[in-house]
């Protein structure tokens, strides 16, 4: 099969199970039903900087809501809602069409155009009710009460609606074709001529502060040349062009590149520094978890991204001890707010309630140096590197045992603080929850991995006493995790030492983590590889989140039974750094054929999480009811699939590049273009073992080979 880019071409939307569409930009983003409507009473909106502007937002033509026919999304930005007027009583067929196209980004846009496909004139009005209610994110989510609600006035064409509560938060709305404007109203009657059309352009702008957000649209302007089409083009000018034989996988990377080009937020106070946002829709704002290992699943296609990104969290980085935050000195950021209750919710704005993003810090600053980041960059972020270490040995280990352990600081923090952040998400084979402190089995790979990384920092600024004394802590980390975290009559790791130092022996996901850190040795590795194939945790489709033989095992709950797509991407890479291992690459290659299929059925956007029904009981699989689409880790996890099949390992300090493919064969042909390695560009093929590269200079080594024995020559 010829290889197609997945650059080009215009992916289809997706909606959610209950018909939701959610279009996406930065810190923007619009949720609403297929015809394009805003329902009040429900979690639709506008949403902009964590805070719902737009609560109602409903089209009607003649009085009636329009038939909905289709939705197209060129990108996660865009929409157009194809409509039509509801054809008269006992007739099948309507001939006049109506089509809104939508755009986000600062504020909305949106262009609703009819056309008349008949022989006469035909007469239409037209009314768009709008409403505000400037709820934060949180209380949306939650069902509470509106905020405070808006008041509605109008001022000369114009409908300004204001924030009862906060009078400095508001939006305006304006329209072109001379709309009637009340309170509340906007109307048209017109005249569309026989093979004719009429439209109207509708413009929302934000008021923060008592100040105009200025859009990143003009009026008039063609979706290509807004702001967030500039956008996206620039993302796809730096990043790696990808190439696959396989269909499924392509259509599911045309939709990760766009998805991950509108999660970006670019700081305007840092020269446009992008980090990227978690998800919409709950999620739009920088989570340090999140953010981190999604940058370093998105390095294949730009540096930029995962340097942009550890660059704002250092800045955030815990400088104090408040319990209300949770904050601590040298403590990663988990998240970010800026909602009208942002105050209330897990105590402040910033809020620190992770165990798990300090580690992932100097994991990722080692990687991004492997990548080709700028060495004055990475030298720059060292001290921050320093201070997260810090914090795991002076606050992540509390007791001093040398496992780092997590207990939140106040009633009002995060129970949990791993990746499995529900209040059940931790548990026994029996169902129990876990008591605090709780020491988590991938904490303790991702601690392991990230003293190797600042070892290997120190080696290269010749640093030996930092390097010495790193790799023995990593070392000391790995024999104590191998003895108190090994279970070997039931043949995994414990997913976590609970607050008595007992193990919490349920089978779960966590204990494949700990094959992608590389803390778990090959003997364990053997074993463990054998249990995670069973068809207690692999479903067909990915795998479980928690084995189906456990006592807590619910296939239709958050972290108890589901199927997370970055969790089974962090799973196969961890399967493919164990290749030498027996069934290490046909487990791996069967979790990524599941994961692809499951991705196809959700039109190629992986979501945040799907239930981890057996593939055998419900085909395609059943949507998970609150889950976010499109959401960071879910979008770049194919990326992490292809580098980690690719077996691609460049480590550009040291003009080194390694190449080990063990690629599905469904894939064929897989072709990276202008990969970036520091100044350098390179071109990577691959089918299924054998590799070829073009492009490195002399003194470069390449190594391009599969454990199963060399693959061709490379030039």
């Amino acid at each position: 099969m010829t290889p197609e880019a997945f650059n080009a071409g215009e992916p289809a939307l997706v909606t959610s199970a209950g018909g939701t569409v959610t279009l996406v930009e930065g810190s923007t983003f619009c949720l609403s039903g297929t015809t394009g409507d805003i329902q009040p009473g429900t979690s639709h909106g506008l949403f902009f900087r964590d805070a719902r502007l737009i609560s109602r937002w409903e089209l009607r033509l003649d009085g009636q809501p329009p038939h909905p026919l289709s939705v197209l999304s060129p990108e996660a930005f865009a929409a157009q809602f194809v409509l039509r007027r509801n054809p008269k009583p006992g007739q099948a067929d309507s001939t006049l069409l109506l089509v809104r196209e939508r755009l986000v980004g600062d504020g909305l846009r949106e262009t609703i155009t009819l056309r008349n496909l008949g022989r006469e004139n035909t007469v239409a009005n037209l009314t768009l009710h709008v409403d505000a209610d400037f709820s934060d994110l949180f209380a949306v989510k939650e069902g509470r009460p509106a905020h405070g609600g808006a008041e509605a006035t109008v001022a000369g064409a114009e409908l300004l609606l204001r924030d009862r509560a906060d009078g400095s938060r508001g939006l305006s709305v304006s329209a072109t074709a001379d709309p009637v404007t009340a309170p509340g109203v906007l109307s048209w009657r017109v005249v569309v001529p026989a093979r004719g059309e009429w439209s109207t352009e509708i413009v929302v702008q934000p008021t923060v502060g008592n100040r105009r957000v200025q859009p990143q649209f003009d009026r008039g302007e063609a979706v290509a040349a807004s702001g967030p089409a500039r956008k996206i083009r620039a993302w796809r000018d730096v990043s790696t062009v990808i190439a696959s034989g396989d269909p499924v996988l392509t259509q599911v990377l045309q939709r990760t590149e766009s998805d991950l080009g509108a999660l970006q937020i670019h700081d305007a106070g840092q020269d446009g520094r992008p980090f990227v946002a978690a998800g919409a829709p709950w999620f739009m704002t920088l989570f340090g978890r999140d953010s981190l290992l999604t940058a370093w699943m998105a390095l294949p296609l730009d540096v930029g991204l995962a340097l942009g990104t550890l660059e704002t969290l250092a800045e955030l980085q815990g400088r104090r001890t408040d319990p209300l935050t949770e904050e601590e000195p040298g403590r990663i950021l988990h998240e970010l707010r800026l909602g009208p209750d942002s105050d209330q919710v897990l105590g402040g704005s910033h809020y620190y309630g992770t165990v798990d993003a300090s580690p992932l810090f100097v994991m990722l600053l080692a990687e991004c140096w492997r990548w080709g980041a700028d060495e004055t960059a990475v030298r720059a972020l060292l001290p921050a590197a320093d201070a997260a270490l810090d914090w795991l040995q002076r606050h992540g280990d509390r007791d001093g045992d040398g496992f780092v352990e997590y207990r939140r600081a106040t009633d009002r923090g995060l129970l949990n603080q791993g990746w499995k952040d529900s209040f059940d998400g931790i548990n026994d084979a029996a169902g129990r929850l876990g008591t605090t402190p709780i020491a988590l089995c991938e904490v303790q790979g991702y601690a392991y991995a990230a003293w190797l990384a600042r070892a290997e920092l120190a080696e290269a600024f010749n640093d030996p006493v930092t390097a010495g004394r790193c790799r023995e802590r990593a070392e000391r980390l790995r024999n104590q995790f191998a003895e108190k975290f090994w279970l070997p009559e039931q043949g995994w790791y414990a997913v976590a030492l609970d607050g008595r130092k007992q193990p919490l022996d349920a089978l779960t996901s966590n204990t494949a983590h700990c094959l992608w850190s590389g803390i778990a040795t090959d003997e364990h590795a053997a074993v463990l590889i054998e249990r995670l194939g069973r068809p207690e945790m692999d479903s067909g489709y990915g795998l479980r989140t928690l084995s189906s033989e456990m006592g807590a095992y619910n296939p239709m709950s958050y972290h108890n039974g589901s199927v997370w797509p970055h969790d089974t991407a962090i799973a196969v890479a961890g399967l493919l750094r164990y290749a030498h291992v027996p069934g290490a690459v046909d487990l791996a290659q069967r979790l990524a054929t599941g994961l692809l299929d499951a991705a196809a059925s959700f039109g190629g956007r992986l979501p945040e999480l799907f239930c981890g029904f057996s593939r055998a009981e419900f085909s395609p699989p059943i949507p998970y009811p609150t889950s976010c689409s499109p959401q960071a880790w879910a979008s770049a996890a194919p990326l992490l699939l292809v580098r980690s099949f690719l077996g691609l390992e460049p480590h550009v300090p040291r003009r080194k590049l390694v190449v080990r493919p063990h690629l599905p064969r469904r894939w064929g042909r897989l072709k990276l273009s202008d990969l970036r390695l520091g100044d350098l560009t390179v071109h990577v093929e691959a089918d299924h073992e054998k590799a070829e590269v073009r492009g490195l200079p002399d003194g470069w080594d390449l190594e391009a080979v599969s454990d199963r024995g060399p693959a061709a020559g490379a030039g």
